[in-house]
């Protein structure tokens, strides 16, 4: 989705109650990110909103980039913030084959996860397609990409082909690269 160095559009001050209304999303969405919430949002700071191309809208705090929304999909975390809070987000990897495409802005295909690499969660902790998932490569402590599944991880065992991921923001992407002043 952001393959292509990003320039913002306008910059503007998110009202209060928006900002109440973002950080009980955030709470909703990401619940183990339930403690850290007012380390991310404080409950005085002041929240900006920029416009970026593709309708989407990145929330901001002091210069630096927490939340990305793509019209009226989930909001998504930057990447420095989930490796800030890695542990609050849900996880799948992928194998060392993937991450070149990856981190090229390809689309996240099946193949990658269900490979000896790859990695997905047990019946138990099945993930749903739209689920929020942050994707992390085999062999590497950081994750690289995060973004919405186009189908569920159940569905990724059995058919082993297809889309998982094609909108996302990767290490190194223009959301990675872009400066907020």
């Amino acid at each position: 989705m952001f393959k292509k160095d990003i320039s913002a559009g306008a910059k503007s001050k998110v009202k209060s109650s928006v900002q109440r209304a973002i950080r009980t999303k955030i709470v909703e969405t990401y619940p183990l990110l339930a403690p850290h919430i007012d380390e991310i949002i404080p409950k005085k700071s002041q929240l900006d909103l920029l416009k970026l191309p593709d309708r989407v809208s990145l929330y901001a705090l002091d210069n630096n980039a927490l939340f990305w929304q793509h019209m009226d999909d989930p909001l998504i975390p930057h990447l420095r913030v989930v490796h800030q809070f890695p542990q609050c987000f849900s996880r799948i990897g992928i194998d060392r084959g993937a991450i070149r495409f990856v981190l090229s802005g390809a689309t996240l295909m099946a193949p990658g996860l269900t490979s000896t690499g790859g990695k997905l969660p047990d019946k138990d902790e099945e993930l749903k397609e739209g689920d929020v998932v942050v994707i992390e490569a085999e062999g590497k402590e950081e994750a690289c990409l995060v973004g919405q599944l186009r189908m569920g991880t159940e569905e990724i065992k059995e058919k082993k082909k297809g889309v998982v991921m094609d909108t996302g923001h990767y290490l190194g992407d223009g959301l990675w690269k872009m400066s907020i002043d």
